[in-house]
């Protein structure tokens, strides 16, 4: 009967082992960061696509707003000397949105409890959102103006609208709140709009009769296309684009014409 050594046979296995086990290990922390990488990119479309939602509806928002008369801050009442349906502005658009509550290529400072002096340039969003929407008539568009007579073409910082809201953190405070800090995240979002003039169309008003044989009366009315993007950018400290993201959503409005 042959003996055969088998001396080093456990370092081998176990050499085997711990390979197989590394490899193994290796996938699921690759799996994982995929997974990680994943929902980090459907967590920014989301609040992207929120954004644009929240562009669409101030953009309704300002179209009515002109209808029915522009608000006044000093008096807190409607000038209804001023409401009217929108003309088309005589001036060509291209693609420029006036900064509502920002100011392009400002730099904002916010302390946090780890880093005092966090410095978050806020990126021009130039004509990204003007550019998103292929079928519009690019190389000829005419927006509509409201009262003052400026294009309906405006871009938001939802990070800004959200410092406004809840108010600037104190200078020398050494922590801050989870809803200041999420302003510093969202100040990476925007959301604009520009509308667009479309021409006469049927506007259609729901009869308050009780009779049965009451029906639906068709009015003339003026309709306007709104055109709105959620946007994502993220900067380094020297302004250069790491990141973006763009949603736009479009939507009909006919307002009447009495």
């Amino acid at each position: 009967m042959i003996n055969h050594s088998e001396k080093g046979f456990t370092m081998v296995l176990s050499l085997v082992l711990l390979l197989a086990m590394s490899l193994m290990g290796g996938a699921l922390i690759l799996i994982s960061s995929n997974d990680h990488q994943s929902n980090n990119t459907s967590d920014k479309y989301q609040q992207t696509f929120y954004a644009a939602e929240m562009a669409l509806l101030e953009g309704e928002k300002y179209l009515l707003n002109e209808k029915i008369g522009p608000w006044n801050l000093s008096t807190k009442a409607r000038d209804l000397s001023k409401k009217n349906l929108p003309e088309i502005h005589a001036s060509k658009f291209t693609g420029t949105l006036t900064a509502a509550n920002y100011t392009k290529g400002a730099t904002f400072k916010f302390e946090n409890s780890a880093t005092r002096s966090n410095n978050k340039k806020i990126a021009d969003t130039a004509a990204r959102c003007f550019n998103s929407f292929p079928e519009s008539n690019r190389g000829n568009i005419y927006l509509a103006k409201d009262s003052s007579g400026a294009m309906m073409a405006k871009s938001f910082n939802l990070g800004i609208f959200l410092e406004n809201s809840i108010g600037k953190p104190a200078k020398r405070k050494s922590t801050v709140s989870d809803e200041q800090l999420e302003t510093t995240r969202l100040k990476n979002y925007f959301y604009e709009f520009f509308i667009e003039r479309i021409g006469a169309a049927t506007f259609k008003g729901f009869g308050q009769s009780v009779k049965k044989k009451s029906s639906d009366a068709s009015k003339s009315g003026i309709a306007y296309r709104v055109y709105a993007c959620g946007l994502y950018i993220d900067t380094n400290s020297t302004g250069k684009i790491l990141d973006e993201m763009i949603v736009p959503i479009e939507s009909i409005v006919i307002l009447p014409q009495n």
